[in-house]
């Protein structure tokens, strides 16, 4: 005689992995979110002075100080104003807001997020890419 078992569904054993490995999925997506958020204000930020035609005759302090007073505005905490790097080459003006987020996750563990795609050309926009801008 043949017995059929029935389907048995996860053990506890089982089910308690998965809800640890999805609590800590959703924990590192809550502490990861408020620095990608702030870095979208930081790209929005940055791109409207870029391109904005009044930066263009603008030197570095004064575009530095927009910069402090929209952070201050949007209370960007993350980037600082003079952490911007600004500089002149070949008579264009860049703006270098490129930086990173270190934050703690768990115990020793720690993330860095890295954005480092903030390379503007003052009236013209988004450098394509950080190698094309001449330092």
């Amino acid at each position: 005689m043949i017995k059929h078992r029935s389907q048995a569904g996860m053990s506890i054993l089982g089910t308690l992995i998965v809800l640890v490995m999805v609590g800590f999925f959703v924990m590192c997506a809550l502490r990861l979110g408020p620095p990608y958020f702030e870095f979208l204000s930081v790209r929005d930020v940055v791109s409207r002075i870029a391109i904005d035609p009044e930066t263009v005759g603008e030197s570095n302090t004064a575009i530095r100080g927009r910069l402090d007073t929209i952070f201050n505005t949007n209370r960007i905490n993350g980037l600082k104003a003079r952490e911007i790097e600004i500089y002149r080459k070949d008579g264009h003006t860049y703006i270098d807001a490129g930086y990173e987020v270190r934050l703690p996750l768990v115990w020793r563990v720690d993330a860095v997020i890295k954005f480092d795609d903030l390379l503007y050309r003052v009236g013209q926009g988004k450098v394509a890419r950080p190698d094309q801008a001449p330092k």
